[in-house]
């Protein structure tokens, strides 16, 4: 019975053991996966190969080098058939995916990489939404096609128009493109004018579900939800997320209208959600009428508490409101969230999935609707994620403790250990003779389920220096970024199989939904920009601010970038308007605004501090490139300082102008890349050294690298504009 007598083809993701060029036509290799398990793969005259490619990059075609490529410990997807044999199957590749040139290279981790991706994903957001032309919300509509295409629908949801304003000021924050930023300020004013309901005499803020445009412009505002799961009822998640966009864009802008719907709104959850008793937590759902937890009206969802109304403020809005403002009651909400969740969430006397749905008095509830007993993996991963960016702002052992013990748990009942990626629903309780939690409606991947799992991995492993998270994360990256970005129409895919193939049936086929719009692929880009260049790779991260005047309180812009462990980074560089500034604090991460009426554009390098240089391309304009370059110019620097010339160089210039009045001092190799880089660079680009010191200076000119460069103690860009 069940014998697998017929081929079918699959996915396998793992690591090289070795490669046999004599075994069979064409060569076999051995793959071990993630827990174990090996597999001999067959190489086929058809088989072909490529490398992990961005958004916006093009088809990198590996099939010539695939032999080559095909070493020891070397991470790769291979798709194949599987073919019925004498005593078992045999697997054939027919495509093969790689995550880097070297078998230590993961492409996703260099340091522009979620940069690009996220521009990417504005750009498609602009395009799909408004056009490519005035960016104009009322052309906003929730519900999008595989390519971007908006369905016959007129509904407008809150907060899927907020979490794309989230996606647009995180995207403005991580590249200063101002056209991001002007998306960001008008969804955020659309929100503000239409989608708000100000209750001055409550002293409260509360959001709309949503509107109906219609054909003639009028409006028909939708006050309590029309989604299956919280009809008719105000449910805690979706004032949550109305504040995600307002409170991103806040942190760029310091916008003080902004803060006040955010307090307000706040108001409402203290007031009505907000467990007053000696049980605490916070309710799911209020009825639209009374604000009651206890409304009859409210059914099944009555006196309940859950996952989203206790965890999701923190990576929602709460944690970037502390960021920005450093206000000691937002740390003390933050406490008192996740103190909740380490008290009451673990349930690992009986499942290895924490519960999720709880009654009043926090006894489990079981029997709610879709759930049931039932695990959301991602919920899991989103917990320990969160737990370790909480220990860092106030340490608690016991929040590491639970963090590390979801992280432990979660591959063997969570992962796909064969194919990679991430599950979605499955049953918390494994029944008699089983040894695997069943799937609840299907082995599918959901995109926001890969996020959890590669933040939680990678803040752990640069948190606690773990080389076992940090190999869980890369695997999860890896699956993410090979299968889920869609080079055809942009965006990024709801689902996909279990093998990685785009599932494009339902709603599960647009890339927009009531569940799906620009948050969690924006926010994944912007925290994997963050752990993997400040706390693992050890690379410099740029930030941008535009604050109004007035609105940050002292005029204190505060610029950390996530709750890093303590330490770990500080401010290299500061430039104003494009000019270098010296009022900040480096290590409690500060700027000092200037007074003055001018727009100000705020550019912040971070450093992590184990850092001893910095290269920065500060701007390619008119054919010039200037880029400045700080510390011990060594050979452990030398890969940032290329990746700099190689933005600088990725268009046309006619001179490259290095400000080096910060340059400490160079090595013997350092000195020998300056010259090899001269050499390469050609006669047509002309060189400028501008500030050395006189002992960088003396070696350089030792050296003979300054003959045939322009060395200046200060650069003009009027005197010295190019003929």
């Amino acid at each position: 019975m069940n014998t697998v007598t017929f081929p079918f083809s699959d996915l396998i993701a793992g690591y090289v053991t070795n490669f046999n060029s004599q075994n069979g036509a064409f060569g076999t290799f051995n793959l071990k996966t993630t827990d174990g398990r090996d597999f001999e793969v067959a190489l086929s005259e058809t088989t072909y190969a490529e490398l992990v490619r961005n958004l916006g990059e093009p088809y990198y075609d590996c099939t010539l080098q695939m032999r080559a490529m095909l070493v020891s410990n070397r991470y790769l997807f291979v798709y194949g058939t599987f073919y019925p044999g004498d005593s078992q199957h045999k697997f054939e590749a027919k495509h093969i995916v790689f995550l880097g040139k070297t078998e230590t290279e993961y492409a996703f981790e260099k340091q522009d990489w979620w940069v690009n991706q996220v521009r990417n994903l504005a750009n498609f957001y602009l395009k799909v939404q408004f056009e490519d032309g005035e960016i104009d919300y009322r052309k906003y509509r929730t519900n999008l096609g595989l390519v971007g295409a908006k369905e016959i629908s007129n509904r407008q949801e809150t907060d899927t128009i907020s979490r794309l304003v989230y996606g647009f000021a995180t995207a403005y924050l991580m590249t200063g493109d101002d056209r991001y930023l002007e998306a960001a300020e008008k969804g955020t004013e659309y929100l503000r004018d239409h989608m708000r309901f100000l209750d001055e005499g409550e002293g409260i803020c509360y959001w709309y579900h949503g509107i109906d445009v219609k054909p003639d412009g009028r409006e028909q505002k939708i006050f309590s939800s029309e989604f299956g799961d919280d009809y008719d009822a105000i449910p805690a998640y979706e004032q949550i997320y109305a504040l995600a966009g307002l409170t991103q864009t806040y942190r760029v802008t310091g916008d003080p209208g902004i803060m006040n719907d955010i307090e307000l709104t706040m108001n409402l959850f203290k007031r009505y959600f907000l467990d007053k008793t000696d049980k605490g937590g916070f309710f799911s759902h209020i009825d639209p009428i009374n604000l009651s937890p206890y409304s009859s009206t409210l059914g099944h969802n009555r006196a309940k508490k859950n996952w989203n109304s206790v965890g999701d403020h923190a990576p929602a809005y709460l944690i970037n409101l502390w960021l920005a403002s450093g206000k000691n009651e937002y740390a003390d909400l933050l406490e008192y969230t996740f103190d909740a969740i380490e008290k009451h969430f673990p349930d690992y006397d009986s499942s290895p999935f924490v519960q999720e749905r709880f009654h009043e008095d926090w006894s489990h509830d079981k029997t709610w609707g879709w759930q049931q007993n039932r695990a959301v993996v991602g919920h899991n991963l989103k917990i320990a994620w969160n737990l370790m960016r909480m220990h860092h702002l106030k340490p608690k052992e016991k929040y590491v403790a639970l963090a590390e013990k979801i992280a432990d748990i979660m591959p063997a009942v969570g992962s796909d250990q064969q194919r990679g990626g991430w599950y979605d629903v499955v049953e918390r309780i494994l029944e008699p003779n089983q040894k695997t939690h069943r799937f609840v409606w299907h082995d599918r991947k959901a995109w926001w389920q890969q996020e959890q799992a590669i933040l939680a991995y990678l803040i752990l492993a640069g948190s606690l220096n773990n080389a076992q998270y940090q190999k869980l994360a890369r695997e999860s990256a890896a699956f993410y970024n090979a299968w889920f970005l869609d080079y055809a129409d942009g965006g990024i895919y709801f689902n996909v199989l279990a093998n990685g193939v785009p599932y494009l049936l339902g709603t599960e086929r647009g890339k927009g939904s009531h569940s799906m719009s620009g948050y969690h692929s924006f926010e994944l880009a912007y925290l994997s920009c963050v752990y993997t260049n400040l706390l693992l790779t050890k690379k410099p991260m740029d930030l941008y601010f535009k604050p109004k005047q007035g609105g940050f309180k002292d005029n204190i812009l505060r610029v950390q970038p996530d709750i890093l462990p303590p330490g770990s980074v500080q401010i290299g560089e500061v430039w104003i308007n494009g000019q270098p500034y010296s009022d900040f604090d480096a290590e409690n991460l500060t700027v000092k605004l200037p007074l003055t009426q001018d727009e100000l554009k705020v550019r912040v390098r971070l450093l992590p501090t184990q850092v001893f240089f910095n290269a920065t391309l500060l701007e390619v304009t008119g054919g010039v490139a200037k880029i400045s370059l700080s510390g011990l110019l060594d050979a452990n620097a030398l890969g940032l300082l290329e990746e700099e010339l190689q933005k600088a160089t990725a268009q046309s210039i006619k001179r490259l102008v290095l400000l080096v009045q910060d340059l400490k001092c160079i090595s013997a190799s350092g000195l020998r890349y300056l010259i090899f880089t001269k050499q390469k660079l050609g006669s047509d680009i002309d060189i400028y050294i501008v500030g050395a010191t006189e002992n960088v200076l003396d070696f350089l000119k030792k050296g003979a690298f300054c003959e045939g460069v322009t060395v200046l103690e200060h650069y003009d860009t009027v005197e010295l504009a190019i003929v």
